[in-house]
């Protein structure tokens, strides 16, 4: 069962507008590459030259921040819902 993957509006450009994909990985590095593989020019969008997911973009699965997690490094299972987030500023 594949992994779910909730896309934001200024990405769904880059997946043909769907709101939700899917990938296969056990963690969210993997998941991260065949994104980018699948959607050409994502990854750059969400991961810095690094590899490391850009500080304005927050990534949850199953509506737990992977920050709080183990970064790229968290694991995911069949099932899993990702949501890919851009941090919102205002005031």
């Amino acid at each position: 069962m594949p992994i779910h993957i909730r896309i934001p509006t200024p990405l769904r450009k880059l997946t043909a507008e769907a709101d939700v994909v899917t990938a296969e990985g056990t963690t969210i590095a993997e998941l991260l590459v065949q994104l980018d593989q699948t959607y050409p020019g994502i990854g750059e969008r969400i991961c810095d030259e690094s590899g490391n997911v850009r500080r304005f973009i927050n990534v949850f699965v199953n509506g737990e921040d992977i920050r709080f997690l183990q970064e790229r490094a968290t694991p995911v299972a069949d099932g899993d819902e990702v949501s890919i987030l851009p941090a919102i500023a205002g005031g």
